[in-house]
């Protein structure tokens, strides 16, 4: 069973996006995906930059991935599209139909969570354009996972959303810049202001919703730390951990001794809660409301 860390899914500095990956270099984690995936006005790091930071990330013996974008809106936006699908060199995370038709015969690909995935048939399509690994949408739980390991592709891996508050969906508004009476095209970054995202609670005070832009994320955290085995008997061959503003370094050192059998499941969630944004949630797995 591999790690894998996950794109950036907030708005960080220059600086600080090119000190997390050095400090993911000297991490345990197997796999990296960077890119953008969520706002093209996002401009801290142009793709010659996630260039730079790949071949860092490669020559210290990480596998890497680059993610699309996924929602395109402009043309500016399929340019960089056609770019990454056509890099030549690392393995690409497709996260819409577009992207899965540019990269199929290029190579094999990552059939990314935001394909809507939900069934046999659907996984032996994008097996059969090229993927190799599939991650599973944040909704799918072990029932549903069992059912599909039984018709699923052989040589399809499993990778699961196993750390991080989950993006749930996407908007052509801008809810960030909303927040402060913006429009889209003049946001100011203000996402830059929300390392974490910016939290949406109910009118009783409770956590509800994370705003990221155009993106919207659960509030709580998902964290299945504590079914590591159950995963691992299930076949999935990767944990993916979603990376947060403080101690992403450290999640993914105690997801480390779990899989590798040196810590339990409930020591490892006792661990974890004091380094997360919010508090901890499991529902999707056990097929209930997620944010139970």
């Amino acid at each position: 069973m591999k790690l894998s860390v996950g794109p950036i899914l907030t708005y960080w500095p220059r600086e600080t996006v090119f000190e997390f990956y050095q400090m993911i270099a000297d991490t345990p984690a197997d796999i990296v995906y960077i890119g953008e995936t969520v706002c093209s006005r996002r401009h801290e790091l142009r793709l010659s930059d996630w260039e730079d930071v790949a071949e860092m990330l490669a020559e210290r013996g990480k596998e890497v991935v680059m993610s699309t974008q996924v929602l395109i809106e402009s043309n500016a936006e399929l340019s960089t599209q056609r770019k990454i699908t056509a890099n030549g060199r690392y393995r690409v995370e497709a996260n819409d139909m577009g992207a899965v038709r540019r990269v199929a015969g290029r190579g094999d690909f990552v059939a990314g969570a935001h394909l809507n995935l939900y069934n046999s048939a659907s996984l032996s399509l994008m097996s059969g354009m090229g993927a190799r690994r599939w991650v599973m949408p944040v909704e799918i739980g072990r029932t549903q996972l069992a059912e599909l390991r039984r018709d699923m592709p052989e040589l399809l891996e499993t990778e699961v959303f196993a750390y991080g508050r989950m993006p749930l969906a996407f908007s052509a508004r801008c809810f960030t810049a909303r927040n402060r009476n913006l429009p889209k095209d003049d946001c100011q970054f203000s996402c830059l202001q929300h390392p974490d995202g910016m939290l949406l609670s109910t009118r009783e005070g409770e956590p509800f919703l994370v705003l990221n832009g155009t993106q919207t994320q659960s509030a709580s955290v998902n964290c299945l730390v504590g079914q590591v085995d159950e995963m691992r008997e299930l076949g999935v061959d990767v944990l993916r951990i979603s990376p947060q503003s403080t101690d992403t370094g450290e999640v993914i050192r105690i997801f480390d001794q779990v899989r590798r059998g040196e810590l339990d499941g409930e020591s490892a969630q006792q661990q974890l809660e004091p380094l997360m944004p919010g508090r901890p949630c499991n529902g999707y797995w056990y097929g209930d409301p997620g944010q139970e």
